[in-house]
């Protein structure tokens, strides 16, 4: 037993904060599911980036997702400041008594500070934070030296405090939510597509060092669909995703349903959940598909899968033996172009795909 575990009889409000992108913040659903399970008499809130809220809204565990715009900064300093001192008012009234800092974002030190809960949950960040983060959290505790999947590490937050989780419990939580449900449904009726029949491919990636050879993805398409199999592919709206896609699907030589630039994440996620498997690179619609529970086949390159695999879902990891990787670089020598990924052939993607589907 830990001497100094949080005494959760005293507790009443918790706050959450995960600042960082869509995957990241999906990958600490399970703390909130574990904390309210253990105890359901919590009032557990969660402070996000507003771009990535949908990854947390209709969390079951969830009463409310607070959020901070990153374009504040843009409105000028006075319209910044009041808007942050708005939101650092709210939180102060709901009187936490417990926050947990899952990022080594600086700003866990002012919220603490202002907030002034009992209890405050961080990370060491061994080599990267000083005597004031080390003075400013009540419970520290350590990150490994080796590859540790994010959730265990998220995780570590509350076997700190003296829960630990079951591993039925550890699994992703993502709502869809009945507009997107329904959206998705219709969609679905309109391209004759069966539910757990066609499979979704996401081939593009906010990063493009990410991303697998444009030849390589729409013969993969080719060879799927030259096997019966119907295709989906997707993109964020954003111009580099996009004309990554127009480029693959120039080179198909029969066209599967492009949805790309039309689905908000929840959508996505409606999606993902209807198809038979899942295939895309380190990405968050990998770990969507992950949430949803739809088998995932995903290539992994510079990033570290260990650390980032999709997690507590039947799933293939595709990669290479380069001794370089994971280097979490900008492609080779900086060239927006990953050799790890690019040696992945294709015959390797279509017979894993093949192999998740027995999964379905």
């Amino acid at each position: 037993m830990i001497k100094d575990a949080i005494p959760f009889d005293k507790i009443n409000h918790v706050l959450i904060v995960k600042l960082r992108h869509h995957g990241d913040v999906l990958l600490s659903s399970p703390v909130f599911q574990v904390l309210k399970n253990h105890h359901p008499h919590l009032q557990i809130d969660a402070l996000v980036y507003q771009d990535t809220q949908e990854m947390l809204t209709e969390h079951p565990a969830i009463r409310q997702v607070y959020t901070i715009d990153r374009n504040w900064k843009k409105l000028g300093l006075i319209a910044q400041f009041r808007a942050e001192y708005q939101l650092l008012s709210t939180l102060k009234s709901q009187k936490y008594d417990l926050m947990i800092h899952l990022t080594e974002h600086n700003r866990g030190v002012s919220l603490k500070k202002y907030l002034k809960p009992s209890y405050a949950v961080s990370a060491k960040y061994s080599g990267k934070k000083g005597r004031t983060w080390k003075k400013t959290f009540t419970h520290l505790y350590p990150t490994p030296a080796r590859q540790r999947h994010t959730v265990e590490k998220h995780l570590d937050s509350l076997r700190r405090i003296g829960l630990s989780p079951n591993e039925s419990e550890k699994s992703l939580v993502l709502v869809s939510g009945h507009d997107a449900s329904t959206k998705i449904d219709d969609l679905l009726v309109k391209h004759q597509l069966k539910v757990k029949e066609f499979i979704h491919i996401h081939p593009t990636s906010r990063w493009l060092f990410k991303c697998w050879d444009v030849n390589k993805m729409a013969t993969l398409i080719d060879q799927l669909q030259a096997n019966q199999k119907q295709v989906v592919i997707t993109a964020a709206p954003v111009d580099d995703e996009l004309n990554m896609v127009k480029d693959i699907l120039s080179r198909v030589k029969q066209q599967p349903v492009n949805l790309s630039g039309e689905l908000s994440l929840k959508e996505l996620s409606a999606l993902t959940a209807k198809a038979a498997c899942f295939m895309g690179m380190d990405s968050v619609p990998m770990h969507i598909a992950a949430a949803v529970a739809t088998p995932v086949v995903v290539l992994f390159g510079p990033s570290g899968d260990q650390e980032w695999g999709p997690w507590a879902v039947p799933h293939e990891i595709l990669t290479t033996s380069h001794s370089c990787r994971p280097c979490g670089q900008d492609g080779c020598g900086g060239s927006k172009v990953s050799d790890c990924l690019m040696d992945i052939n294709t015959d390797q993607v279509f017979q894993a795909i093949n192999a998740r589907l027995n999964d379905v």
